[in-house]
């Protein structure tokens, strides 16, 4: 009897037992977007801005070392760091409020996400577990990026003056006749409009 009570009990232990799901979320900087597959399904897949030229985002496979829900980097100017996940040392994948660089390399070397999206992820590692999960980062930055060049400024001619115009400058005018006033001198009265 007792010999099949112990297997009875083990399979019933087995089933409230929570089953953790593989969580593997893949960074490809060529691209500059994340996939995120749980169980080997894709469930996610989001745009993200890496480092930029001299701040690279380091290649290889990581687990979670730490989660952070509000954090401010202590390096950089104590910006907003919501939902980090850190993987090696100080870079993280975290949300980024600068929406508007996602799809290019942007970042001083961690992994920018809308913020929204940060807090999906952010909740998908917390509840799997961050033994289960996987951060695994591919790629290169692209070469030629709208983020990392900046325009260059452009060279302006000397004008009559001795002053650098920028082209489409109107030398300045005077004012018509009717915005020219008297201001007031001691002992005497203001316009209405400066009461």
């Amino acid at each position: 009897m007792r010999r099949l009570a112990v297997p009875f009990v083990l399979a019933f232990l087995a089933g409230t037992m929570p089953a953790f799901a593989n969580v593997v979320v893949t960074i490809d900087k060529s691209t500059q977007r994340m996939s995120v597959a749980v169980d080997g399904a894709t469930r996610y897949s989001f745009a993200v801005s890496t480092g930029r030229a001299g701040y690279g985002t380091p290649n290889g496979t990581y687990r979670p070392e730490r989660l952070a829900r509000t954090w401010f980097s202590k390096k950089y100017y104590n910006s907003p760091m919501p939902h980090s996940i850190f993987f090696h040392g100080g870079f993280a994948i975290h949300g980024s409020y600068e929406i508007s660089r996602l799809g290019g390399p942007a970042s001083h070397g961690c992994v920018r996400l809308h913020p929204s999206n940060a807090a999906t992820l952010y909740a998908l590692v917390q509840k799997e577990g961050a033994g289960n999960t996987s951060i695994v980062i591919t790629g290169s930055a692209p070469a030629e990026s709208r983020y990392a060049h900046a325009q260059p400024r452009q060279q302006y001619q000397y004008e009559q003056g001795g002053y650098d115009r920028q082209p489409g400058y109107q030398p300045y005018q005077q004012a018509p006749a009717y915005y020219q006033y008297q201001r007031p001198n001691y002992g005497q009265q203001a316009y209405p409009y400066w009461r």
